[in-house]
């Protein structure tokens, strides 16, 4: 089985989501949208478009979205069987967490990593 195909995405929280998104856009060109975040569509050796797309995204600190983590970060990998993998990740001793989200997005599990820094695992809907 393979388990890690790609970077879905990186998240991190900032004091100042506004004025860090502006930064980055200004200074580093990435195109920050209103939800406070860009994709950035894969392309193949040539330009052309290909299958897949990273996220990126800035949020307000203080949330719970990288709990249990304490880290201002979050990276997201795409896997090609989500339930495979993190059967394979409990059995091996990985703190799992129980919770996994399925929608229209795909389907998210997560686990955490030896230094306490959560893990986000996604499998894209089919054809993506």
């Amino acid at each position: 089985m393979r388990r890690v195909i790609g970077i879905g995405g990186i998240f991190f929280s900032a004091k100042d989501p506004k004025a860090l998104c502006a930064w980055y856009k200004t200074h580093l060109g990435i195109d920050v949208q209103d939800w406070g975040g860009a994709a950035f569509d894969w392309t193949d050796a040539d330009g052309n478009p290909t299958k897949g797309t990273t996220a990126w995204l800035i949020d307000a600190a203080g949330g719970n979205h990288f709990a249990p983590s304490k880290a201002t970060f979050m990276v997201n990998y795409r896997v090609e069987d989500l339930a495979a993998l993190l059967q394979a990740l409990r059995d091996e001793g990985c703190d799992v967490l129980e919770k996994t989200d399925d929608s229209e997005y795909g389907k998210f599990g997560w686990v955490m990593d030896p230094e306490g820094n959560k893990v986000e695992l996604w499998q894209p809907p089919a054809g993506q």
